[in-house]
């Protein structure tokens, strides 16, 4: 075998390719393995941003959801505290309505017994206080609940029934005087047990802090 001379220009390149080519393969690899790296970490970054995505979204829709759950629920309160509000009102309405048709008896009833009869001044607030007693029955009806409202119809029954009583009572002759004024004791005192059952109900109702809706 021939020795090769060290100063020959092609034996020097001859000698040095497989080198050159070894060190080119591994940089051409350590490229290769850097490019699936960072296609890996954009593929990676892609996925997880996906994911991370629709994990925001889910946990945005849970904000939001219980966000107005929240408001829901808070209007359902404040509601709830103006229908109590406005239910009570509506008690105390029909009560002091029942008192002054009641006060208006106590005036007059000893009056009209005596034989002085309903002047144009009185009929008018009889009248007047009739009315008042029903439409204030009219509203409670609006807010209940409904066992309330049953109680106030029946005060409201027994007080018109009174005051029908009393107009035949106040007319009637001198023969049925005594009759027509036991038919008007009896009809109020209906009427006052009435109101009693009706303060009762109202009264527990108002005490009541989860009194019924209806």
């Amino acid at each position: 075998m021939l020795e090769v001379e060290k100063d020959d220009p092609e034996a020097i390149v001859a000698e040095a390719r497989p080198s050159e080519d070894a060190a080119m393969s591994e940089a051409t690899s350590t490229v290769i393995a850097a490019v699936v790296a960072f296609a890996a970490a954009v593929m990676g970054a892609g996925i997880a941003g996906v994911y991370a995505k629709r994990a925001a979204e889910a946990g945005g829709r849970k904000a939001v959801d219980a966000a107005l759950t929240q408001v829901h629920g808070q209007a359902a309160a404040e509601h709830w505290q103006w229908v109590r509000s406005q239910r009570h009102q509506a008690f105390a309405a029909l009560l002091a309505a029942y008192v002054a048709l009641d006060e208006l008896f106590v005036r007059i009833a000893p009056q009209v017994r005596g034989g002085s009869g309903i002047d144009e001044a009185t009929g008018h607030e009889l009248r007047q206080c009739t009315l008042e007693v029903r439409s204030k029955t009219s509203q409670l009806a609006l807010w209940g609940p409904s066992e309330t409202n049953l109680k106030a119809y029946e005060l409201t029954s027994a007080a018109m029934a009174s005051v029908q009583d009393f107009m035949r009572a106040a007319d009637a002759s001198s023969v049925n005087l005594s009759s027509g004024w036991s038919s008007f004791d009896r009809s109020r005192d209906q009427m006052t047990e009435a109101y009693s059952a009706f303060l009762q109900r109202a009264g527990e109702v108002m005490r009541d802090p989860r009194q019924p809706v209806s």
